[in-house]
């Protein structure tokens, strides 16, 4: 145990040593839990270099308070993330707007020139 000063009253109090808590991830749920984040965590590195766009990972520890308020009683508590990972840029293609706002392909400015096939020749010319 390491000792404190109280800032308020200048009295020396004991701290409890205190489990870092990337101890705790590791091995929540038998280590399940580290092992699922690493994955999810692998998965945003790889969005974020395919894509060149960043992403982010949320990990939130939920602590809830004992059952009926017992004190001895013991403390659910478990672990979410949420990943934000990069997209692909969505590929556009350019529309028109006709006369009644709708896109079309063409522009309803230009004027339509018809085409049709040439027939075909089948008379050969010697050179």
């Amino acid at each position: 145990m390491s000792s404190n000063v109280d800032h308020n009253t200048g009295e020396i109090t004991e701290e409890q040593p205190q489990a870092p808590v990337a101890a705790f991830l590791g091995s929540h749920l038998n280590g399940r839990t580290d092992e699922e984040l690493s994955r999810e965590f692998h998965q945003l590195l790889d969005q974020v270099r395919a894509h060149g766009k960043k992403g982010s990972m949320v990990i939130t520890i939920v602590v809830e308070p004992p059952a009926n308020g017992v004190e001895s009683a013991p403390m659910p508590i478990g672990v979410e993330s949420a990943v934000k990972a990069p997209k692909p840029t969505p590929v556009k293609s350019l529309y028109y707007l006709d006369d009644d706002g709708n896109p079309v392909r063409e522009d309803p400015r230009q004027l339509a020139m018809d085409f049709r096939a040439a027939p075909a020749n089948k008379t050969f010319k010697d050179a």
